[in-house]
């Protein structure tokens, strides 16, 4: 594969959009950020000068159309990113867009019709499924490792976002789920399979702490085709940083990762340092969980990799737009369950992967007579084993 050299708009200066340009900026160096677009002319000027990049502008349809560029990045507010692939699609532009695609499925499926359409390249940006410890697990899953998975868990907790439209419903389209249980639902996906069907959904919502109109709080389990459990927590009023775990259970092995707090490296200190110390922690005095390499702890690295090899190739990157349709539709049935108190349906208009149901239990049999439920070895040194027969049902257990 021969690298090309890919020059980028990016939109937006805030967090996200910072976050992808020191990627960008300090990978491939065959890639850069060519045009910066920010709101503000001053916000704009400085953002170029410190990132050493060429061109900036206030007037984003000008940015998109900028002659030399060749990838839109969207890291902007959730209301503007529809327009935003329109135009972007217009000018034949590849179109890297960040979570969530869409404020509901109805505007992702518009953008992915789009992209398609227009036949441009696409990807979405959910950094957390691009994890060195994400990318690990996964392989070792679809190696066997922990047999077939009947539970992926995903847990992502913090004080709240950052910029102000995140706590405007409208502008957002919603609350801590649409924000971060996205993360939570592609990553489950990932574990379990993103060619199983979603099912159905349970999900528990609330406002327990901020004066928003959106949820801040939430708990979802999503149901899969093959027997698996997906399950969600968020939360926009957990205190102490940015709290990031998932776990995944199989009939052979259970995987767990911790991102963020316990990620291996802890600082006590009682009079600071004055200095940035990871997203979203709160002090920068006492016990601190400093992290080494942030943009690669949280997948950016890997993810811009994969996204920039992928264009080059011609082909679509682990996380595409559907990729954030299926994520958006899944929210949707979390958000109608949340209100309804009961299971919906996930609705998927445009479902492309496998349509088998129920997955097989894997049954192991123990002798002509009997199945084997379970072996444990006793403190002891003996062995003891649960059976059930096969003919009347009865559970004995013996002792070996």
């Amino acid at each position: 594969m021969q690298k090309k050299n890919h020059k980028v708009v990016m939109l937006g200066t805030g967090l996200i959009g910072t976050f992808y340009t020191m990627c960008i900026q300090q990978s491939r160096s065959n890639d850069h950020v060519h045009t910066v677009y920010s709101r503000t002319g001053e916000r704009a000027q400085k953002f170029a000068a410190d990132w050493n990049i060429p061109h900036y502008t206030t007037d984003m349809i000008e940015a998109i159309n900028d002659p030399e560029a060749d990838l839109v990045v969207i890291g902007l507010p959730n209301h503007m990113h529809l327009e935003i692939v329109e135009a972007a699609a217009r000018a034949g532009k590849g179109i890297l867009c960040t979570k969530p695609l869409g404020r509901n499925a109805a505007e992702a499926k518009q953008m992915l019709d789009i992209v398609e359409k227009a036949g441009v390249f696409h990807g979405y940006l959910e950094d957390l499924a691009y994890t060195p410890k994400t990318l690990k697990a996964t392989k070792s899953i679809r190696n066997g490792a922990i047999g077939r998975v009947t539970w992926a868990r995903s847990r992502e907790a913090h004080p709240g976002p950052h910029s102000d439209w995140f706590w405007d419903i409208k502008q957002a389209g919603g609350g801590a789920i649409l924000d971060i249980g996205c993360h939570c639902i592609e990553i489950s996906r990932n574990f379990i399979g993103k060619d199983v069907r979603p099912l159905e959904v349970i999900c528990w919502a609330d406002t327990l702490v901020k004066p928003i109109e959106a949820e801040d709080n939430a708990i979802g389990i999503v149901k899969y085709a093959n027997g698996a459990i997906g399950q969600f927590e968020v939360s926009w009023s957990y205190r102490g940083g940015l709290d990031i775990r998932d776990e995944v259970d199989g009939t052979e092995g259970t995987i767990r990762l911790d991102h963020f707090l316990r990620a291996g490296m802890e600082m006590f200190t009682a009079v600071g340092e004055g200095e940035y110390i990871a997203e979203k922690a709160e002090l920068n005095t006492g016990w601190l969980f400093a992290v080494g390499d942030e943009l690669n702890a949280l997948g950016y690295n890997h993810m811009f990799a994969d996204m920039f090899n992928s264009m080059d190739k011609g082909q679509l990157p682990m996380e595409s737009f559907y990729d954030g349709y299926i994520v958006n539709a899944i929210m949707d049935a979390c958000y109608k369950s949340a209100k309804s108190k009961q299971w919906e349906s996930v609705e998927i208009e445009d479902w492309r992967g496998s349509n088998e149901m129920q997955g097989k239990i894997q049954i192991r049999e123990f002798d002509e007579s009997h199945l084997l439920i379970k072996e444990e070895l006793l403190p002891d040194g003996r062995k003891k084993i649960i059976l059930k027969h096969k003919q009347s049902g009865r559970i004995s257990e013996r002792v070996m």
